[in-house]
């Protein structure tokens, strides 16, 4: 009974963020993001401001709303990659899978979105924290599977690239998407960066981070 109320709890808890994340979403493409106050979206979905703040602490955060999914998603593909996989092999195959499922993760997210988040000095600083933070976070998946001590900076290095990489190709998605372009145009441009941008990378870590088959 204990585990069935926790599990509707959070389902309710899923569904009351849910709602305000959609109904601030639509007020914010109705309007633009600044012109639209905490206050009215808590009206909007009919709870109270501060169940808002509870839920999205920053007024940015109600945008984003999978940026927990967009912050731990190279990291854990670098953990779940396959035995004699490298770090390097298994970003590319997740995004080239993502790319082919045209992912709000990594930039499918509509022309009115992608307009919404470029006009907004506030949105783009925003997501600016959100790379860094996703940049980190493959670092240390890189040095927790590679056994690397406090003091070695290669994890760091790898990571600047890889991350840097992905920060490219998700502009490159929000620019085309401004300029009209409808996904499957993008998702065919994108799969020639892919192959460009990995390969680049692949003399410095084509063999870096690769699972033991055993």
């Amino acid at each position: 009974m204990s585990t069935q109320k926790t599990g509707l709890r959070e389902l309710k808890k899923q569904q009351t963020r849910e709602n305000i994340s959609d109904r601030a979403t639509r007020l914010f493409l109705e309007r633009g993001f600044d012109k639209v106050t905490i206050a009215e979206v808590a009206e909007a979905a009919q709870v109270a401001k501060m169940t808002v703040t509870n839920y999205f602490p920053r007024k940015e955060d109600l945008v984003f709303d999978l940026s927990e999914e967009f912050v731990q998603a190279l990291a854990r593909t670098v953990r779940d990659r396959a035995p004699g996989e490298s770090a390097l092999a298994a970003l590319r195959r997740a995004y080239l899978a993502a790319v082919a499922e045209h992912d709000p993760v990594i930039g499918f997210s509509g022309p009115a979105f992608a307009r919404m988040v470029h006009d907004s000095p506030a949105l783009t600083a925003r997501l600016r924290e959100f790379h860094d933070e996703r940049e980190k976070a493959l670092a240390g998946a890189l040095a927790a599977e590679t056994g690397a001590g406090p003091g070695d900076i290669l994890p760091r290095v790898a990571a600047a690239q890889l991350g840097g990489v992905h920060r490219l190709l998700f502009d490159e998605t929000l620019r085309r998407t401004i300029a009209g372009q409808d996904n499957a145009e993008i998702a065919a441009v994108l799969t020639g960066y892919i192959d460009t941008a990995f390969g680049f990378l692949e003399p410095a870590l084509g063999g870096y981070a690769v699972r033991s088959a055993g």
